[in-house]
This record gives C-alpha cells, structure tokens and sequence, in this order.
C-alpha cells in the first residue's frame, strides 16, 4: 500500500538530487605546505565556515597525509571521496601519486593543488592529455577555493543522475589555465549559489528553500576543447551557459582560436544560449560580438562585477526588466507575482520580443522551477492564434505554479510578502498550531499525494490563518490573566479577555492580512489539547462567524480582534476544565492556537452559506443492509455545518452506497425526515454582538423561505401533494431537500470523493478518522468546489462489537435515545441527576441549568 506520508510530491525529486557527496578527503601534502595552509586558522575550520555560509550539507571530514606513503597506507585501508595532493611530497612527487591511486581505486578524483605554476616544475602552462590528474589549482589562501573543488567534484558525480531525474541545469566553464580556473571557480560558484539563494520563490519555507538548492546548476570544468565539446553533446539539452578561455587545448595542443570555435560551434547549434568569452585578448572582443556572445576582458579591474552583471542580465538571476523591441523600458519584475501581474497588462509589442527570445523560459529557469522553463522554451509561437493567447497561456501557467508551490506548505507570515491569491496556510507567530490546525496542515500535506481522487469535483482549503499558541500565550502573559482561570462565570471571563489589547506584534499582522481578505471569516478554536487521539476535546470551544462586509477596516479589524479574544476566553470556560478533570488531563491550563478561514460558499441575496456541509466517518457503526462498518457513513446537510455537528437534522448515507437511505424509503419517511431548516450567515448584520455565545452572526431559515435560491434548486427535490409522490429536480411545489441531483444523478462526484479522503485521512492517521467539509456546489460541474475543513481521530470503543439492545432492556432503562453515536462502556457512574417531568417548568430553564452545573463541579 502506498504510504501518504513523508516528503511534499513537488518536493520528491529534490530529496533524490546530489546522492553522491564527498563525506571523507585525504590532503597529501609536506607538512610545510600544511603550515603554509595553516596559516590563517584551521583549514578544515575554514571550509566548515564556507559551508554553513551557504546553508549547504554536513561538511566533509579532513584527513592528512604528510607523505606518499601515508597517503597509500590510508587508501589501503579505507575508501577517500576525493583526494588533494600538491606536487611535491617528501617521497614521491603528486603526477606519479596520482599514478598509484588510480591503480587502487581508478574512480577517486584526485586533484593537483600548487602553490604556483612554477612549484610544479612544468613551466608556465600545463600541457597533457592523461587521465591520472583530474583537475590542477593553484593555492592562493582561498578556504572557498576548497568549497568550490568539493562543490565541483560532487558536481561531475552527479550531473548525470540528476539532469535525467529532475532536468537541473549546467553551466560549463572551460579554462586550461590553473590560476585563472582556481579565480574563476569560487567566483562562478559564489554567485550561482547566492544567486539562486536571492531568486527561490518567497512562499517557501525555510526547508523547501535548502531542498531547493540542490537543484541548483551544476558547474563542469573542462580543460580542452574536446571535453567542452563532449560535455555539451551530451547535456545540452540542460545547458543555460557557456563560460568559455579565449585560447586553450585542442588536439593536445594549445589553439589561440579554440573559443572562438567552441562558441561558434554551439551558437550554430543554439541560437538563444548565454554565451560568454573571458578572454585576455582583446582582439577576440569583435569576433566574439558576431558569434554573437558577450566578451569581457580578463585584465578588467572590474572582473567580478563584470561577471555578476552578466548573471543577471542574461542568465535571469536578477529582475525580470521587460522591454520594447528597441530596448526602450516596459517594466520589470522581481517575483512570480510581480511577474504575473505584468504579464497581464505588457504591451503586445514587449511579449513577443522576449518570448521569441526564450527570455521567459531562461528566467524561470534560473528559479530552478525546470519543467516549467522547458514547457515555456518549447512552446511553438506559431500556434497561438493571437497574442492575447498567448499572454493567457503563460499567465496560466505562472498562477498554477504559484498555487502549486503553496501546496501542502504552512507559511510562516512575512509582512509584505503575503500573498492570499495563492497562499492557502499562513502561521502567525511561532509555537504549536493546536490539533485542528495540525490535522488540516497534515490533509493539506497529504492531499496532492492521494490517488483515488475521481475527476469533476476540485477538493481545495479555505483560506487559513493561524494564530500560534505563542499569541495566546502572550495576550494572557502581557495582560495578567491568569487569574481568570479560576473563576467559573464564563461571562466573565470572557469580558475579562475582550477588554485587553492584543500583543503589538499580533496586532500588527492581523491587521495586515484582515485588510486583504474578502468575505465571511470563521473565527475557530485549535486547542492544543484538541483532536488529540483518545481524548479529543472537540466541541468544547467556540467558533465565531463574522459578515467581514463592513467598508471600515477598523470595525472589521474590530470584530475579528474580539472573536480572537473570545476563541483565547473558550479555553478557560467551565466545559473544558470540566472536561479536562474527568479525562484527568495531565495539563493544568490548556493554551489555545486560532484559526481564522474564509467561510466556504457563496452569497444568496442577502445570505451566505456554502450549497452542502457535511461530516464522514471512515466507520460506521450501524451499517444496514450490506453495508460494511469500515466503508463508512456520511451526514450532509443543507448550509452551514451547525446543522450536523450540532445533532439536528441531517441527510445520513454510506458514501459506498448512496443510494440507500432507510430513512427515504417512502415519500411519508421522505417528509417526516428531511431538512427543513439551515444556517447561514446574516449579512445584513454590519457589526455582531459577540459574546460567550457564539451564534451572533448566524441565522437558521427555513427552506421553505429559500426555494428560489440556486443551492436550493440544485439540490432539493419537489413534493407533489395531488400525486402523493416526489420528483426530482426543479419543479413548482414544495420544496423536499434530498440531494437527488448529487447522491442520485452524479451532478458531482461526492461519494467517490469522499471515499477517497476517508481512506486517505484513517490511512494516514493509523485509526478511523472524521473529517468535515463543504461544497460549493454549480450547475456547471466543472466550477463545483469541495473545501476540506477538518480531520480529527474517531475515538473508538474498546472493541468494534456488534450490539443488540433487547426489549426488556428497554423496558428497564432509566432512558433511552432514538439518535446515537458510537458506544462505550463507563464503569465508575455513581450519581445520576434527575429531573421530574411532572415538575419541569420550560421558563426556569437557566436556573435549571445553573443548579445541574453546580452539582456537576461537586
């Protein structure tokens, strides 16, 4: 069976990347050049600083040899990922080591290090065609010169692995020059790495940001015209940039013209790539320039800015900067919402200039989103029929990648960088989300993994904001309230909490997001005691829903802040501690995480509510008929979700067999057990009073009153009173809610989906699971949503046993329920209050109530 959980599915492929690493060097050297390398600190210090200050992986192990017969010895006993060998040791000199390595181990890189050209005694340039050395630097007292040699030999290890896996890039640098290869490295390396480090998305966390970062491009050094050549055949298809000497080995000799051959040869072959000549020969400027290619002179002072400039200008690391065909400015871009947003308004003329140039695929290359950039390179222009098709088509795809990185991801909040058109889960503050919000964070994380999902029913989140435990926490702390916590009027304790400021820093963020969220907003509970397994506290909190239609700020900001404040004020109410005591909860105060989502649906005149609510359970105690236990059961209802988690009455179904329902057997069952009210959101009410009670906003209708509503007339069925009969759809008559068109006719696919998310949610939880949801639902299936609201664990009893209750037990009990859930056995009742009916009096009701929670805290 496929597990759900682990890895984020966009993020798989990026845990697969750089599996070869280089864990365990061996350094042969004098230890006069060990000294010399010394000098400055700890070399492997030093290369340990390197790592750590580009977030890259576990630095590798130093070991030292101080003799060619040490080095061999060590070779002899264990394996070395890479060895450094300078050129001079005291028994051998580094050509003929390498000669001895290769024999034991002929896969081992082994790397020339000098102090200079001439320490090797071989004159300014070295000339040779054998495989014993891999690569030849010279030391300058650069630790990242180190970095970037093990960067470079995990490089080669892996560029075949991961450019067929996940199409990561190369940029081919060739230099023959030792001294110009050992500058040239580190810079090229430092800016790749930073580069990319400034560009990865801001709607990534910190984790998916370094996984990132393996994809980053991979750099191949080659010495000679032919591994240039060969490097380029063979991955060209993941090549961005050639970084290219001026003159350098070609047919083991050196040729003044060999880059100029090189870059002419591939420009013939790809009339679009980067190509870049670093040359000490100026001459070569206006040859380079007709390839055509960028030329920068090796002797310029400003060689490294030259370089940098030449990142961003033409491999896409900086700003997109959009222009007219004659260069003049038409904008620019620095994300891939600001890159979408120009899209849309760019002029024609702009569009087609740098789409003909692949100047959109090469920037969101350099973003490492690869397949996109490939998508977006290939795309025939000749098949748009117009511009505007084609402005459409990369609008499209740039929105759905930015959804798609969303995916599964809690953002941590960042100010300016909140972005709500695709940004699902954003976290305020740090500390535990609670249960609730854990469990839609864990679905949100499973859900692009789950396989039996069914086509024609979208399943998406609200979108959500969650205030962390540390908001609570700190409100309570600035404020000094624990004194509240002891007190038993819920009122009070719930002005208490009203009448204080909220922490500065929570006031701030959620006054920033509230301002850019639009609609109806539920205020939630996320008890960090709450969903828990065997003992959830669900159903103990409140839930605020607020209109949020105000056209002042202030006073939606108003709201919202004091439905937080009453969600914070539910963790200390009477129920909880109540119920805390008799689960013995081993947490004397419980702190409380919030969630605010937009409510799901869509407006009704002067309502709003979501077409359908409901909740599953992956077992159904009471299955019927064939049914099975473990295939679940389903209650939906018409509105908002009050109706079913609040018991009253509901539409209840196997979701493998909708079509029975015992209850709907006859039109006469029909009648007696249909919905004939539901909630909805009022929103005439501006401002809602909101208080210990968490009803304010909320209004219950009859169904009566909305039969000219859409949800009404896609889901209901009519009565026919002449014909004593009930007809599905649409029809003059009463109005019976059914869920014909759905459960009976596949307007969607609900109980498909359903299944589905049941077997995913028990799946992933290891136990039988609940979840909420609603649906939007549209007479044009394909915009019908399903909004996944929460999942919690089913607390079963201690053996899934069938019972029967007998007539003479009925007979004998103290009461009896038509309506239940689940069973269980207590085994330590020794009070039971009682209430005589012939007393009751319906108006004494709250003193009732009052006088029963007096004895219950006894």
């Amino acid at each position: 069976m496929e597990s759900y959980v682990g890895v984020d599915p966009q993020f798989k492929v990026y845990h697969e990347l750089m599996r070869n690493k280089v864990s365990d060097i061996l350094l042969v050297s004098s230890p006069y050049d060990a000294f010399i390398m010394e000098e400055d600190g700890s070399l492997a210090a030093r290369i340990i600083h390197e790592f750590h200050g580009f977030n890259l992986s576990r630095p590798p192990r130093l070991r030292w040899a101080s003799s060619a017969k040490d080095a061999l010895h060590l070779l002899n006993i264990r394996r070395y990922d890479l060895v450094i060998t300078m050129p001079q040791v005291n028994d051998m000199d580094g050509f003929e080591l390498a000669r001895e390595i290769k024999k034991l181990h002929g896969d081992v890189p082994v790397v020339l290090l000098a102090h200079s050209m001439e320490a090797t005694r071989m004159g300014p340039e070295l000339v040779s065609c054998g495989d014993d050395i891999d690569h030849f630097f010279t030391w300058s007292v650069n630790s990242a010169l180190f970095l970037s040699i093990i960067k470079n030999v995990e490089d080669h290890l892996n560029v075949e692995a991961d450019t067929a896996n996940a199409k990561v890039r190369v940029l081919i640098l060739v230099e023959d020059s030792p001294q110009y290869a050992s500058y040239f490295l580190p810079l090229i390396y430092k800016e790749v790495v930073e580069q990319t480090q400034n560009v990865l998305d801001e709607g990534l966390n910190e984790e998916h940001r370094l996984l990132k970062m393996r994809a980053r491009p991979k750099i191949l050094l080659a010495t000679s015209y032919e591994q240039a050549w060969e490097l380029y055949e063979k991955f060209k298809e993941f090549v961005f940039c050639v970084i290219s000497d001026g003159r350098f080995l070609r047919k083991c000799k050196v040729d003044p013209l060999a880059g100029q051959r090189l870059l002419s040869k591939i420009r013939a072959d790809n009339h679009d790539l980067p190509l870049l000549m670093l040359s000490a020969e100026e001459d070569n400027q206006q040859v380079v320039e007709k390839i055509p290619a960028v030329f920068v002179d090796k002797a310029t002072e400003d060689l490294e800015g030259r370089l940098h400039d030449f990142f961003l200008s033409q491999l896409g690391f900086g700003d997109f900067v959009f222009r007219f065909p004659d260069g003049k400015l038409a904008g620019w871009a620095s994300s891939f919402r600001s890159f979408e947003k120009s899209l849309r308004r760019l002029p024609e003329a702009s569009l087609l200039y740098h789409a003909k140039r692949n100047h959109f695929a090469n920037w969101i290359m350099a973003r490492s989103e690869v397949e996109l950039a490939l998508k977006v390179r290939d795309m025939p222009l000749e098949s748009f029929a117009s511009p505007g098709q084609l402005r459409g088509y990369l609008v499209d795809c740039i929105h759905q990648l930015r959804r798609q990185q969303q995916q599964g991801v809690v953002v941590q909040y960042s100010g300016g960088k909140f972005d709500p058109e695709i940004i699902d889960f954003v976290k305020l503050g740090s500390g535990s989300i609670g249960g609730k919000a854990r469990g839609l964070a864990f679905i949100a994380n499973i859900l692009p993994r789950c396989p039996d999902l069914p086509e024609g029913l979208e399943v998406r989140f609200p979108k959500t904001m969650v205030i962390a435990a540390e908001g609570f926490d700190s409100f309570v702390e600035e404020n000094g309230l624990y004194h509240l916590y002891d007190e038993d009027d819920d009122q009070v304790i719930a002005k208490g909490f009203v009448s204080c400021p909220l922490p500065a820093w929570l006031d701030e963020e959620l006054r920033t997001i509230i301002k850019q969220i639009n609609g109806p907003l539920s205020i939630r509970s996320s008890s960090l005691l709450e969903d828990g397994h065997f003992r959830p506290y669900a159903g103990l909190y409140n839930t605020y829903m607020l209109t949020n239609n105000q056209d002042d700020e202030a006073i939606c900001f108003h709201q919202v802040e004091e439905a937080v404040k009453l969600v914070w004020a539910s963790t200390w109410f009477a129920g909880p501690k109540a119920f805390g005591r008799s689960v013995k909860s081993s947490r004397e105060r419980d702190s409380m995480a919030v969630i605010i989502q937009q409510v799901v649906g869509r407006q009704y005149g002067e309502f709003f509510y979501p077409a359908i609510s409901g909740v599953a359970q992956s077992y159904n105690y009471y299955p019927v008929s064939y049914m099975k236990a473990e295939e679940g059961v389903v209650h939906l209802a018409l509105g908002l979700g009050k109706t079913v988690v609040e018991g009253e009455t509901s539409l209840r179904f196997s979701p493998k067999y909708p079509k029975i329902m015992p209850q709907f057997s006859t039109v006469d069952d029909i009648l007696a057990n249909c919905q004939r009210a539901f909630y909805a959101v009022d929103m005439r009410v501006s401002r809602c009073e909101l208080d210990a009670d968490d009803r304010s906003c909320l209004t219950k209708r009859q169904v009566d009153d909305a039969e000219d509503e859409e949800a009404i007339a896609l889901l209901a069925s009519t009565y026919l009173p002449a014909e004593n009969r009930i007809r599905d759809g649409n029809h003059p008559g009463m109005k019976v809610v059914t869920f014909a068109s759905v459960l009976k006719h596949g307007l969607i696919p609900l109980p498909e989906t359903i299944v589905a998310l049941l077997k995913m949610s028990s799946d992933g939880m290891g136990c039988p699971a609940e979840i909420e949801f609603a649906v939007d639902v549209d007479s044009d299936q394909s915009k019908s949503v399903l909004y996944f609201l929460q999942m919690r664990p089913m607390v079963a009893g201690r053996d899934h046993l069938a019972v029967v209750i007998t007539a003479e037990e009925r007979g004998a009990a103290i009461c009896h329920s038509k309506d239940s859930l689940g069973f269980g056995v207590i085994e330590d009742i020794a009070d039971i209050l009682y209430v005589k009916p012939e007393t009751f009096d319906p108006a004494k009701t709250q003193a009732m109530a009052s006088e029963i929670s007096q004895f219950n805290k006894k």
